[in-house]
């Protein structure tokens, strides 16, 4: 088991529990007073409360950072058992690779929605996006190396692990481009 995956499992997840953990504070606070400005709403493009007034943040019909709080202390907890020892059976394993699919499906959707349909950006989400895109890839990588999709897919596992970090370089890129590419005109007029 590599400690690497551990240590992202625990650091990850209580980054992203805090992030989560925030945004539902935050949602509190404006369901209690109507009148107030989140912290994390500076400008017209970096705003939690355009993001949270939206339809599309509450998707299933709660609030989605409650996802977060509910599935991040997972993660911490498998980082944690995982440092001490704890040697995750393949079902396990297939678990975590469902889990961390479904939810990178779920934040590249709410990706698209904050950008094209929302046009705001929330500070807190893009951490919870950032998270959640490292923890789908190291896991993948860790179930391709391992052979947990079938000993056929080790080798495949070896080739991901070369280039790890390049992949999730770029997939971060992909989305910053896709980011200064949507708000460009604002972004010019703060220079």
């Amino acid at each position: 088991m590599p400690r690497g995956l551990s240590w992202l499992y625990l650091v990850g997840g209580v980054i992203g529990l805090i992030a989560s953990f925030a945004l539902v504070i935050e949602k509190l606070e404006k369901l209690e007073h109507p009148g107030y400005v989140p912290t994390c709403s500076i400008n017209p493009i970096i705003s939690c409360g355009s993001v949270m007034d939206s339809s599309q943040a509450a998707l299933f019909g709660f609030p989605n950072p409650l996802i977060g709080v509910l599935a991040f202390p997972v993660v911490v907890t498998s980082g944690v058992a995982l440092l001490a020892g704890f040697r995750a059976p393949r079902w396990y394993w297939l678990g975590m690779q469902l889990a961390t699919t479904l939810a990178v499906v779920f934040i590249h959707w709410l990706i698209v929605q904050s950008l094209y349909s929302i046009g705001a950006l929330c500070p807190y989400c893009m951490v919870v996006w950032v998270v959640t895109i490292a923890l789908f890839w190291y896991t993948t990588v860790h179930n391709f190396r391992e052979g947990h999709f079938g000993s056929g897919a080790r080798p495949v596992g070896v080739a991901l692990g070369r280039v790890h970090s390049v992949v999730l370089v770029v997939w971060y890129l992909v989305i910053v481009a896709l980011i200064l590419a949507r708000f460009w005109d604002y972004w010019v007029t703060l220079v």
